[in-house]
């Protein structure tokens, strides 16, 4: 357990002077340092991103979250439910326990999946015809057809995807591993987040947040062509020189206050944030520079195609972060309302599945032939599934009691499915996975246990799973 005593404006009294000569420094500021996840105290200088012991064995090394934005029809996608094309056009059976008027079961009857299932690979795991490049990946998915959350709502429910609270603030998923793990490139940030284009996410730049955890923890925005991150190169007129010299009397300043204060975690890490800038100036823009790949390669990716070339590149990116060492890298698809088709799920799933489908398949199939997929977990989940029944005819309304999500490589049992949903699709029935199970799950598969990953905060231990006891999902660990 880590104590985390803030105290900004101490901080920017005895410091101010200095941070506002490097503006760059502002991208990875830490407002603290943390003490290590189970490290030894060494007598070196304090470095918040250095890598850090995890408390076990660990199956993966890294993270790539595919996180589809809007709500992801389950059972259209990965949850196959007879009973919903055998009753498709009935009302919603009373038996379900859904509070509908008439008029509400008259206007939304059961909606068969849009398009048909098929087993795929040598495990057979059911797929719709809406993804036939990742049908071919089957046998590399674990699919957790139980999945469960709290809220209806977008905003509320990617909060709790992603920090494991419906309410705003609290750390994100990746924000609690870097602070766990650190990173393995002192070049790049430990935690990157690529958006689709558009206005952005329900929910915000909290969804990847460090919440109340240095913000050295937080997820770091870059973009997949032009500057790779905005405000970190230095104004052209000013030669790279110069900019050395400036920021080596910075720290130099920076450090001989520090000799004065023993202990002063908080000016340690935003020392060690100015450096790291600087180091990103050169390292970002040679990892988004994609014409070292071979033409092989992008077409696996699809970036020779338009429909798939935005989405592609970012997949392809995240492959080449992960080889990097960058330890956490979220990728966006959907913009404000991305998969939300409550008007048409076959116009909007047709088309986010046409963009996604066949860059994520070259991405697993990448990383496995390069051999980082075993020491990377892949992960594919929106904020919740959408519902059996049909909204404005064509459509599905919102619905976190019970949806899919998958995983693969990083330690999980590949050509497997876990956990079911009722007949219909409507509700997680067998072996149900709540996010917070699934939360610890993937802590358990990087190494770290979840209750001993806390920080206090106001008297209280802090953790990502705090809201309620979780349990690691062992049946699908390989």
């Amino acid at each position: 357990m880590n104590s985390l005593p803030f105290d900004r404006r101490a901080f920017l009294a005895q410091a101010g002077g200095g941070l506002g000569l490097v503006a760059l420094a502002s991208l990875l500021e830490g407002d603290a340092a943390r003490t290590c996840t189970a490290a030894a105290e060494t007598g070196a200088k304090p470095n918040p991103l250095a890598p850090q012991k995890p408390h076990f064995a660990a199956r993966a090394k890294r993270v790539i979250w595919l996180f589809m934005h809007g709500g992801p029809s389950h059972v259209d996608l990965f949850d196959p439910k007879p009973d919903l094309v055998k009753y498709a056009g009935a009302p919603l059976p009373d038996s379900f326990g859904m509070v509908m008027t008439r008029r509400d079961v008259a206007k939304n009857p059961l909606l068969a999946p849009i398009e048909p299932f098929r087993p795929r690979g040598r495990s057979g795991i059911e797929i719709s015809d809406f993804l036939p490049h990742l049908a071919e990946c089957a046998d590399e998915l674990c699919v957790i057809r139980s999945l469960h959350g709290d809220s209806v709502n977008h905003p509320q429910s990617v909060y709790q995807m992603n920090t494991g609270s419906i309410l705003m603030g609290k750390p994100s998923v990746g924000a609690w591993v870097t602070f766990g793990l650190g990173t393995e490139n002192s070049d790049l940030p430990a935690f990157v987040v690529m958006l689709d284009s558009g206005p952005g996410i329900k929910g915000g730049p909290p969804a990847w947040g460090s919440g109340f955890l240095p913000a050295v923890f937080q997820g770091t925005p870059m973009r997949a062509t032009g500057s790779p991150i905005l405000h970190l190169a230095p104004q052209s007129e000013i030669r790279p020189v110069q900019q050395r010299r400036t920021l080596d009397l910075v720290q130099r300043m920076n450090r001989d206050h520090l000799a004065t204060r023993t202990g002063d975690d908080e000016l340690a890490a935003r020392i060690e944030s100015y450096e790291l800038a600087y180091r990103m100036q050169s390292a970002a823009p040679d990892l988004v520079d994609i014409k070292q790949e071979s033409a092989e390669t992008l077409s696996l990716y699809g970036i020779d195609e338009k429909e798939t070339r935005d989405f592609g590149t970012r997949c392809l990116l995240a492959r080449r972060m992960v080889e990097r060492g960058v330890r956490f890298v979220q990728l966006y698809s959907g913009d404000t309302n991305g998969w939300d088709a409550h008007n048409d799920v076959a116009q909007n799933h047709g088309e986010y599945c046409r963009r996604t489908d066949k860059p994520i398949a070259g991405l697993l199939k990448d990383l496995r032939r390069r051999g980082l997929l075993d020491e990377t977990l892949v992960i594919w989940a929106g904020e919740f599934g959408r519902m059996p029944m049909s909204e404005q005819g064509k459509g599905r309304d919102h619905n976190p009691w019970g949806y899919s999500a998958w995983l693969a490589g990083g330690g999980v049992k590949p050509g497997t499915t876990y956990g079911a949903t009722d007949p219909i699709g409507l509700r997680a029935a067998e072996n149900k996975v709540h996010i917070r199970d699934f939360h610890a799950t993937l802590l358990h598969l990087l190494g770290i246990d979840h209750t001993r990953l806390t920080v206090l905060r106001h008297g209280l231990e802090e953790k990502l799973t705090t809201a309620e006891e979780a349990h690691v999902v062992k049946d699908i660990l390989a």
